[in-house]
């Protein structure tokens, strides 16, 4: 949780680490562009996100791989190149990739979650 301010009656400030009522994290912005685009089959790039939401696209790159953890919802990131025919302005050098975020789509291996539990799940789909 972020550092918080408390104003108090005399006008002295106390920090605290609760989220201030009525802001939105960057985290839950950026979810539900992401859920929203995802309803209208959209693919958004960092750049797009950025343009969108006003954050940084590293900062925006980071709440991505947040999404992904159980604790933050478990959402499935994917990810993929996007085509030359698709770019935007700004965008026409080097490889520039899109994001697309689901809800509840991951997927855990049986098992303890480790190699060991994958391997066994897989010799036993062959069995």
């Amino acid at each position: 949780m972020r550092n918080t301010r408390k104003r108090l009656e005399k006008g002295s400030v106390v920090w605290g680490t609760r989220p201030v009522k009525g802001r939105r994290r960057q985290r839950d912005v950026l979810c539900d562009v992401m859920l929203s685009a995802g309803q209208c089959d959209t693919w958004l790039t960092l750049e797009e996100l950025a343009k969108l939401t006003h954050y940084p696209p590293a900062s925006i790159s980071a709440q991505l791989r947040h999404l992904r953890k159980r604790e933050f919802g478990g959402y499935e990131v994917e990810k993929r190149q996007r085509l030359s025919g698709r770019m935007l302005r700004g965008e026409d050098f080097g490889t520039v990739w899109e994001y697309r975020l689901q809800r509840g789509a991951r997927r855990t291996c049986p098992g303890t979650g480790t190699r060991q539990g994958l391997a066994r799940a897989v010799t036993s789909r062959a069995a």
